[in-house]
């Protein structure tokens, strides 16, 4: 195994040791984001939440707790969407008054993964949010 390799298989390894840890939820909202690769656009739906006294994100006109898995019949309160990483995060946090994100681990979170979004975009690859 060449160093490269090495190195990436080491950051591999942390990135998804660090995936699995424990964050507390935004209570400005939670975003899906995913690719349309006809328009070549990264998009972002932003959903309000609240966060009930258990810690999960709620409906906000229901109360219940939003399923992390399976189809959710949710409107998005907004939909952004870019070219780039850096367009779409310019949208979200720059020309956004007042800005949807409220915790700054939640913002370092939405840039990595609209990097990520962005190179899968330009090279073709699958995109999986994390």
């Amino acid at each position: 195994m060449t160093t490269t390799e090495q190195t990436i298989t080491i950051a591999t390894e942390i990135d998804q040791k660090l995936s699995k840890r424990y964050i507390e939820l935004d209570p400005g909202g939670y975003f899906i984001i995913y690719l349309d690769r006809d328009e070549k656009l990264i998009y972002a739906k932003h959903f309000t939440n609240v966060i009930n006294d258990r810690g999960l994100a709620c409906d906000p006109e229901t109360g219940e707790p939003i399923p992390t898995r399976g189809k959710v019949e949710r409107s998005p309160d907004a939909i952004y969407r870019g070219r780039t990483a850096k367009e779409i995060c310019v949208q979200i946090f720059e020309q956004n008054k007042p800005c949807p994100i409220t915790f700054l681990d939640h913002a370092a979170y939405l840039g990595r993964e609209f990097q990520r979004a962005e190179a899968a975009l330009f090279n073709g690859q699958e995109y999986v949010q994390d």
